[in-house]
């Protein structure tokens, strides 16, 4: 009981110490004026940082942050400046030149056109002062990354693709006079290696035996990224390098789903006819359906674009084509 009541005295002693001290300190602070006697002023501090209390400098720059965010606060009835509506998005035909804005006017965005209206309103809406190519794009319902949907074929234009390629031919000195006679621009195995080791392309499409792709393996770097390695899917490799050849002038082209399953593919020029337009774009269309993978479930086709190089775009109806 004695030690209960010696701790009990001890705690009251010390509580009444603490309010002695800071009733010092307010009146110091109230007696002492701001700016003057720092001695009286860091006292009056210390003292009140002993009581447990924040100096009168801890106060006054609290003070002076709540004014600060009062003042920037938004006061009732103002309007808030960054809540703005969002600027109006222009479409590419109100961004375009006058030309543009001229061909798409041609165009009803919500029609679907037959195949034979859509080649010959490509042609007619070209912009450009060149003669532009027609270009197809087909976005269809496969996934490249699987093996068998990863569509890849060639096809020859029966009216010809309009481009003038430049065709080199790596085969056995004995070939070399006929791909010579079918048309082949570059002939000669020693002349094109000796090219190549000089990072010189001079051709559009290279066409090669079986027996040299062991020779060209080494050159893939530089012909792969290029789209020029001979391939057999392509036609490319081929042991009947006349056929090839003459196939190639005729306009020959290969095609490739991209990585978004799209295929783009120039079908002729705005200078064809109509009819040669379309005896095109109807081969195209009917190689990429024979090519249907026999795994594929759903729709093949989605879509059907044709447009010139920079030229607004012309959606064909897919049951139609």
């Amino acid at each position: 009981m004695a030690e209960a009541k010696k701790v009990a005295k001890t705690k009251k002693i010390a509580e009444e110490a603490k309010e002695k001290q800071i009733k010092h300190a307010e009146v110091v602070a109230e007696a002492v004026p701001v700016g003057k006697a720092p001695e009286a002023k860091i006292e009056v501090e210390q003292v009140a940082a002993k009581a447990g209390k924040r100096s009168t400098k801890a106060q006054r720059e609290e003070a002076e942050k709540e004014a600060k965010a009062e003042r920037k606060a938004v006061q009732p009835g103002e309007t808030d400046k960054k809540a703005q509506p969002a600027p109006k998005t222009r479409s590419r035909a109100e961004r375009a030149g006058k030309k543009y804005r001229e061909a798409a006017g041609q165009i009803d965005k919500d029609k679907l056109y037959s195949l034979a209206e859509g080649v010959a309103l490509a042609a007619k809406t070209n912009p450009a002062k060149f003669d532009a190519a027609i270009e197809m794009h087909v976005n269809l319902g496969v996934d490249p990354r699987q093996a068998d949907q990863n569509i890849r074929d060639s096809v020859v234009l029966p009216a010809g693709s309009g481009k003038t390629s430049r065709i080199a031919v790596l085969c056995e000195a004995d070939d070399e006079a006929e791909a010579k006679a079918a048309g082949a621009d570059i002939v000669g195995a020693d002349k094109i290696f000796a090219d190549l080791d000089k990072e010189n392309i001079d051709f559009d499409i290279l066409i090669a035996a079986p027996t040299m792709m062991a020779r060209l393996g080494k050159y893939a770097r530089l012909l792969g990224p290029r789209g020029l390695m001979p391939n057999p899917k392509s036609g490319t490799v081929t042991t009947n390098v006349t056929t090839a050849v003459a196939e190639a002038k005729a306009g020959k082209v290969e095609y490739r789903v991209d990585q978004a399953g799209i295929i783009h593919l120039a079908v002729g020029k705005a200078s064809f006819t109509p009819d040669n337009l379309l005896q095109n774009a109807e081969a195209v269309l009917a190689s990429i359906r024979s090519a249907k993978p026999a795994s594929l479930k759903g729709i093949y086709i989605k879509s059907i674009y044709l447009t010139t190089t920079m030229g607004p775009s012309v959606k064909i109806d897919t049951g139609a084509a």
